[in-house]
């Protein structure tokens, strides 16, 4: 079996990011993994033209996990107000659930700990979301109790089918603070 390849996306991949990270949470065939939010939106997960823009600023990459050339999920990580952010995280809804999420989140980790010397990570999550929630738990991070507003009518962001979406920041730790 071929090893895992992780790499940084160039804007020849963002046509593929996009119907990746589509298939994961929008529409019939985000349902045969868990991270579907099928019946919370319709429409985009991302746009485009904001994939393109994360990827040409500074401290942002969006991770690629590959096996013999064939895309299988991919995550956002940049720095964002002295932290880490992490997001866009997407695995192949076929293949979710075997572990290679794990391994590109603790690689975005990395990135954001070792390379960037970032204290913390955060990210949003639909605060609905109990089972995503519960797996980011589970690898260190907590809620804030800290919410932002779901974009509604910001067609970028998909089509909310309910009223009440909003989002919840998790944070994990990555590097003790040092006194100076």
């Amino acid at each position: 079996m071929n090893a895992l390849i992780l790499r940084n996306a160039t804007p020849d991949d963002v046509p593929a990011l996009v119907a990746l990270v589509t298939s994961a949470y929008r529409g019939d065939a985000s349902r045969a993994g868990w991270t579907t939010e099928a019946d919370l939106l319709d429409g985009n997960r991302i746009d485009p033209e904001v994939l393109l823009a994360d990827l040409q600023r500074p401290h942002s990459h969006v991770v690629l996990a590959e096996r013999g050339g064939e895309l299988l999920a991919c995550a956002h990580v940049a720095e964002d107000g002295g932290a880490g952010y992490f997001g866009m995280f997407a695995v192949r809804p076929d293949l979710q659930g075997g572990g290679i999420g794990k391994h590109l989140l603790a690689e975005c980790e990395r990135i954001a700990g070792d390379e960037w010397r970032l204290p913390a990570m955060r990210m949003t999550v639909i605060d609905v979301r109990d089972e995503l929630i519960a797996f980011y738990e589970r690898r260190g991070y907590r809620r804030t109790g800290d919410f932002k507003p779901f974009p509604y009518g910001d067609a970028r962001f998909g089509q909310p089918k309910r009223d009440d979406l909003r989002f919840e920041v998790l944070e994990k730790p990555l590097r003790a603070e040092t006194a100076a």
